[in-house]
């Protein structure tokens, strides 16, 4: 059976409680993660067959590592073994990504040392029909860029369905290259891509209202994803199928949330979900991601895609830890809830 390669960085996740809490405790939670790995344990869970390759040193914290990521059910025969160390970020409990808490660790990291020419992607692409990437790779640096863009040429010259993740990590692109330079050339060889319309103006380049939160209301936003999409399809005729997530702080600690998917010149636009408190925001965009694949990959309806996914993202902000554990049954039980009685 053909399977999901998701391909990406591997990184431990260091979560200090606030305020030096975790120095006199003398202990922290630490989570296995990274993008990809997230859409793969959540791919695995729901049943699907999925391959996880990235590149790890050949050490003994490696080993416990690949064998975490078996536990799950993924095939791990496409990680590269080569490098001295794993990379690694720091996120203190109950701040996101997307914010200034993020330390991140990650330099010199096996990963970091990919570059072209010295992979065989044909051997990693094995048994392969769909490739999963995001936009935190080419953001590494130069040489994992090429690297990127090699694997997805090897996958599209194949006829195998590649889908991008337009993660936008500012604090990541330090290598002297604007994300417009190098996205565009990636972006050829996507199918599906997935991001926000803030995300497509920062790696791509394509136009942003400046006006939209003046604005604030959801069709306006709905609108705009429909005008982001359109312009991403235009400029990058292989791609199919564009999802835009909008995610909103609601003080004091809740947030709204809602997604478009635009394919065949039509949107689809899913509920928008309410909160008033968050577990853990990490990963809950993978989920999304997973959630799109997910239904994609079974040739779901589109409404039913992007419902599916929303409520997938939407449960995994209620979940401490990296990647989900919800279940199929879990996700569309509470659809169902949520759907009135004709």
């Amino acid at each position: 059976m053909t399977k999901i390669s998701c391909f990406g960085e591997l990184l431990i996740r260091f979560s200090p409680s606030a305020n030096g809490e975790w120095i006199r405790q003398g202990a922290m939670p630490v989570f296995v993660g990274g993008a990809e790995l997230n859409v793969a344990t959540a791919l695995a869970n729901w049943g699907l067959p999925v391959k996880y390759s990235t590149a790890l040193p050949e050490n003994a914290l490696a080993d416990d590592i690949i064998g975490y990521v078996k536990s799950k059910g993924i095939d791990t025969s496409g990680i590269l073994r080569f490098g001295q160390r794993v990379g690694s970020y720091y996120l203190p409990q109950g701040t996101d990504l997307k914010h200034a808490g993020v330390i991140y660790d990650r330099a010199h990291s096996s990963f970091c040392e990919l570059s072209p020419g010295n992979v065989d992607w044909d051997e990693v692409l094995t048994d392969t029909s769909w490739l999963h990437v995001s936009a935190i790779s080419p953001a590494l640096g130069a040489d994992v860029a090429a690297a990127c863009r090699e694997l997805m040429a090897t996958a599209s010259a194949k006829g195998i369905t590649v889908s991008i993740d337009l993660n936008h990590r500012a604090r990541l692109w330090q290598y002297g290259m604007a994300p417009t330079d190098i996205m565009p050339g990636l972006l050829e060889h996507c199918d599906v891509v997935m991001g926000n319309i803030w995300a497509a103006n920062a790696l791509l380049g394509i136009p942003v209202d400046e006006q939209i939160h003046a604005k604030g209301q959801q069709s306006d936003y709905v609108a705009h994803a429909q005008v982001t999409s359109e312009a991403i399809q235009k400029q990058f005729p292989r791609c199919k199928v564009v999802a835009n997530t909008f995610r909103f702080d609601t003080p004091p600690a809740g947030l709204r949330y809602y997604t478009t998917l635009f394919t065949e010149g039509q949107q689809f636009v899913s509920s928008e979900l309410l909160t008033d408190s968050v577990i853990d925001r990490v990963g809950s965009g993978d989920c999304f991601m997973a959630g799109l694949i997910y239904g994609l990959y079974h040739q779901h309806p589109p409404q039913q895609v992007v419902t599916f996914a929303a409520e997938a993202a939407f449960g995994k902000l209620q979940e401490l830890g990296d990647a989900t554990r919800q279940t199929i049954t879990d996700i569309t039980n509470r659809i169902y809830a949520l759907t009135p009685l004709s």
